[in-house]
């Protein structure tokens, strides 16, 4: 088994999350008071990079099974092996989970979301009791999916700063053989 991520899996991790970093930029527009068109464009620009996101999310996902992740330091008691673990199929979920309910109140809205200025995703009618579930469900997604990333770094700067076990290495360092 490799000791390392493969280039495609580092490429899109770290392209996702500066993607998932410039989108929760994005959608926290939301919560504050603004004019209606740029309410409509700041759904389009999340829509649209979301619609990004997603490709790149089933790509990685695919990957993953295709290439599996190196293993664990040797050093990782049990319970933060199955931590780890659950911690990575629940980030998976989450965000499985976020694009979901993200195209289904974006499908459900009653003002027009149209993605790159090419396409309007919304059916102009909504249910609004579904609407507002779905969207609570977002929102509460999009909170654990922040709260996981952060597990996430923090376990990866427990590894490097405190194991001293390097990591952080299978992500960032790229073997010769890696391209």
């Amino acid at each position: 088994m490799a000791l390392h991520y493969s280039f495609s899996q580092k490429l899109l991790h770290w392209l996702m999350a500066l993607l998932i970093i410039l989108d929760l930029i994005v959608a926290q527009k939301f919560g504050g008071i603004m004019e209606v068109a740029d309410r409509l464009e700041s759904r389009a620009d999340h829509a649209g990079l979301n619609l990004v996101v997603m490709a790149l999310f089933l790509l990685r996902v695919f990957l993953r099974r295709k290439h599996g992740a190196p293993p664990l330091p040797h050093n990782t008691v049990d319970w933060q092996a199955r931590l780890s673990k659950i911690t990575h199929l629940a980030i998976y979920f989450f965000m499985a989970a976020l694009f979901v309910t993200g195209l289904t109140t974006a499908i459900n809205a009653t003002s027009p979301i149209e993605v790159y200025g090419l396409l309007d995703i919304t059916r102009g009618n909504s249910d609004e009791n579904l609407f507002q579930f779905v969207r609570q469900f977002h929102e509460f997604s999009t909170q654990v999916v922040i709260a996981l990333i952060g597990l996430h770094v923090v376990a990866v700067l427990y590894h490097q700063l405190v194991k001293r076990d390097n990591i952080m290495a299978r992500m960032l360092r790229s073997p010769r053989n890696d391209f």
